[in-house]
């Protein structure tokens, strides 16, 4: 059994990496790199030129409260992101000015970029009544488009996100929700209460998180367990929170350049990178625990500028996760179930959903 600290990062270093190691007999004489204490990962990375072959991806994830209970469209009810991250891009200037912007963020030659357009649902408990029920959260939804940015500093890897968005009618909540139900779901109820969703205001938020991908990895019988621990904070008038969390992973020790599937924010982190298994098909066993200390929330607090329902939220939530990734070729495919705690005063239950993820390398 071996103990290692090997930092690896969702960057084109990270991609080089592995080509490079795997491929270039000429560099093996460096391969003790790897495992030398006294070389960041950054250093191992520094120089190295990516291939520009299969160095992008594209991921949808769903969750809905349908994929992990009976589907009681309450609280959390859907949530869909689809993700691009290119870990070779040219660097658009905005990726500059958030550089600058965000004072613990530095680009360097493992910088890679990501954009990401979704929307997310919230309804109360009783989607069938056409009053809002003043003990229970606000009926909302969230259209939104964002870009972001990793970056390998040190043996830390730091994810910066930029979001704009729209609260209220043009968020599309209600025609999603209608369609859904009626198209894909036709048993379910008919939402009647849309007519008091939040009203129209415009959103940003700006998040920042330095996760340590492999804190502590030891490797045993061909198989390799990690914990990653990470926190962050964002800033916004759609969320304002700060949060702390760790991450474990269980994967075929030879599969172990793989990092967890992208999830709709403020899920626990995770790219959608992972690397073309040697022998066809792979997988990936993930948990994860996460809190969140919270200042805003504007699905429960309501509009910022102007007067709509509201609830009082609870200022500490914990999310809870696990779930498995399976990989063929330049494929993934991953299942997570999410425990959530309750998020307001009032609330009857926590929230249970799960989250099904497509991604594909190219």
């Amino acid at each position: 059994m071996k103990v290692r600290s090997l930092f690896f990062g969702l960057s084109s270093g990270l991609v080089s990496a592995a080509l490079v190691y795997s491929n270039s007999p000429a560099l093996a004489q460096d391969a003790d790199l790897l495992t030398d204490p006294d070389v960041t990962f950054q250093e191992q990375l520094t120089g190295r030129v990516a291939s520009k072959k299969e160095d992008q991806y594209i991921s949808l994830v769903i969750e809905n409260d349908s994929l992990g209970t009976a589907g009681t469209d309450k609280n959390y009810t859907s949530g869909v992101r689809l993700g691009y991250l290119d870990v070779n891009a040219d660097l658009p200037e905005i990726a500059y000015t958030l550089d600058r912007v965000i004072p613990t963020f530095g680009i360097n030659e493992t910088s890679s970029v990501f954009y990401s357009l979704g929307q997310n649902i919230y309804t109360p408990q009783n989607i069938r009544e056409r009053e809002q029920d003043p003990n229970d959260r606000p009926w909302a939804a969230h259209l939104y488009g964002s870009i972001g940015l990793v970056t390998v500093t040190d043996n830390h890897l730091d994810e910066i996100e930029a979001s704009l968005g729209i609260v209220g009618p043009a968020a599309l909540g209600e025609q999603a929700q209608k369609f859904v139900h009626t198209h894909v779901t036709p048993s379910s109820p008919t939402p009647h209460g849309w007519s008091n969703q939040l009203n129209h205001e415009p959103t940003f938020s700006l998040g920042w998180q330095r996760r340590f991908p492999d804190y502590m990895s030891v490797d045993a019988g061909g198989l390799s367990l990690s914990a990653s621990p990470y926190y962050g904070a964002t800033l916004g008038n759609v969320h304002t929170f700060a949060d702390v969390g760790i991450n474990f992973r269980l994967t075929p020790e030879k599969d172990v350049w793989q990092d967890g599937p992208l999830r709709v924010k403020p899920g626990l982190p995770g790219t959608g990178y992972f690397d073309t298994p040697d022998d066809g098909w792979s997988w990936y066993l993930f948990a994860g625990i996460e809190g969140r200390a919270v200042a805003r929330n504007i699905f429960l607090d309501g509009n910022t500028f102007s007067d709509s329902h509201s609830v009082d939220k609870h200022h500490f939530v914990a999310d809870a996760n696990a779930g498995l990734a399976m990989t063929y070729d330049r494929y993934r495919v991953s299942y997570t179930m999410v425990y959530r705690t309750k998020e307001f005063e009032g609330q009857d239950d926590p929230a249970v959903f799960g989250a099904v993820s497509l991604g594909v390398r190219f």
